[in-house]
């Protein structure tokens, strides 16, 4: 027995040697003695990152395995509730965040972001779209589904605002902890529309019939990797993040989860 697990352990090793003799970008040491980077998501936003079964699948979750093999090392993920995920990021409880998070002013307060793609936001309707949404503007009186602690809620909330100065009837918002529940509100009857990243509400529409998109896209925004302030691990993983741009391995990760249409790649 412990002849096998001493094989086991060299062979280990020597993927460990191998992985890190084929790094491009140096990580910081705490890194690269832990072999690995501790990702921070909440696994409820597909195609960007959800659970099949207990493995985590998605764009993001692509994108930082690529970003963690750059450095020559493995990414892991931690699951947090969007809500919390920025004290888990700043009380240490992981390395970085990548969960479709929207690189904004305001929480460029409480961290540093690595940008990797822009993404708009979009309308999701049921088929047929009965209730005629296709803008903000049509949302006025309407009840919308958004998943809580987004941006998305937060644009919603200024837009409901910028209709009630213009003399028009708010925009009725309802949260939810996870954005699948928010699109389940809708297909349940319990609200007029959906509103969410783009790549998300093509994907529901993608794989139930009962949606439909409403309108074009909305006020594309970056979303980057959030990483701690004065954080060494900042540049290296815009380094990173720059190789897999460049090698088209990020054109090539969007493709796959069909998000082509979705979102624009940062050059």
């Amino acid at each position: 027995m412990r002849r096998v697990l001493a094989l086991v352990t060299a062979a280990a090793a020597v993927g460990v040697l191998a992985a890190a003799a084929s790094a491009k970008v140096t990580p910081p040491p705490a890194i690269k003695s832990a072999g690995q980077i501790v990702f921070c998501t909440d696994p409820t936003y597909p195609p960007e990152e959800s659970l099949q079964g207990s493995k985590y699948v998605g764009s993001d979750i692509d994108i930082a395995s690529a970003v963690a093999a750059q450095m020559g090392v493995k990414a892991s993920f931690k699951t947090i509730g969007f809500d919390a995920i920025i004290p888990a990021l700043t009380t240490k409880k992981c390395d970085a965040i990548i969960s479709g998070m929207n690189d904004t002013p305001e929480r460029l307060k409480q961290v540093d972001f690595v940008d990797y793609l822009k993404v708009g936001q979009s309308l999701m309707v049921k088929a047929g779209n009965p209730e005629h949404i296709t803008s903000l503007a049509s949302l006025a009186g309407k009840t919308v589904s958004v998943e809580s602690g987004t941006t998305n809620r937060d644009f919603l909330a200024a837009a409901s605002a910028k209709l009630v100065k213009a003399g028009k009837k708010a925009i009725s918002i309802r949260t939810f902890p996870k954005d699948t529940d928010a699109a389940a509100a809708l297909k349940a009857g319990r609200v007029d529309a959906y509103f969410g990243d783009s790549p998300v509400a093509v994907y529901y529409v993608a794989r139930d019939k009962s949606f439909s998109i409403g309108g074009a896209p909305i006020s594309p925004i970056t979303i980057g990797i959030a990483i701690r302030k004065g954080d060494p691990l900042k540049a290296a993983t815009r380094a990173a993040v720059n190789a897999v741009i460049a090698s088209g391995q990020m054109k090539k990760i969007v493709a796959k989860w069909g998000m082509s249409s979705a979102v624009t790649l940062i050059k």
